[in-house]
């Protein structure tokens, strides 16, 4: 488990660094369509970024940055949302997929006490733990599919009382 347990908390630091015969065979079929898939994620990434901002969500969600001249592969699609924890239900409900990938910073993970790193020494970094979830982007996502679930994050939205701005406490 990589020294995780439950899933995404670290009592221990762990790592995996082998790949056995099955694995290596897989990649091998596998690899020649890296490109394709990337590319696909890519376009993905762009149609979120639209349907997202058609939506009127910009001021809701924050979206992935790709800075000029980089290239992202969107290996995950994650946001910043407010309310993260009751959209993941929201979506969970809709049978919506979502994944919320690191929902403790690496300075308060129990393999790192011995740091000394309290709530607070790093409030960047606690907030993207509490805010982000990450949405489907897998290269075969339809664009119905999309808008679905940018439909399923706005009508979340909609039902929120609070102007709880992302980025910020609350």
């Amino acid at each position: 488990m990589h020294g995780m347990e439950p899933k995404y908390y670290h009592q221990l630091v762990g790592g995996n660094f082998r790949m056995d015969a099955l694995q290596a065979a897989v990649l091998r079929v596998k690899a020649p369509h890296l490109a394709a898939w990337t590319e696909a994620r890519r376009l993905n990434a762009k149609r979120y970024a639209a349907l997202f901002r058609d939506a009127g969500l910009l001021d809701r969600v924050v979206l992935p940055v790709e800075p000029s001249g980089l290239h992202h592969i969107y290996n995950q699609f994650v946001i910043r949302v407010p309310h993260r924890n009751d959209l993941k239900a929201f979506l969970d409900e809709r049978g919506i997929g979502n994944e919320i990938y690191y929902p403790v910073p690496f300075h308060l993970q129990e393999c790192f006490a011995s740091l000394g790193h309290r709530r607070g020494d790093f409030p960047q970094a606690e907030l993207a733990a509490d805010q982000t979830i990450a949405i489907p982007i897998y290269s075969e996502l339809s664009t119905e599919q999309q808008r679905t679930v940018v439909g399923a994050i706005a009508e979340f939205i909609g039902t929120l009382s609070d102007r709880t701005a992302v980025g910020t406490a609350g």
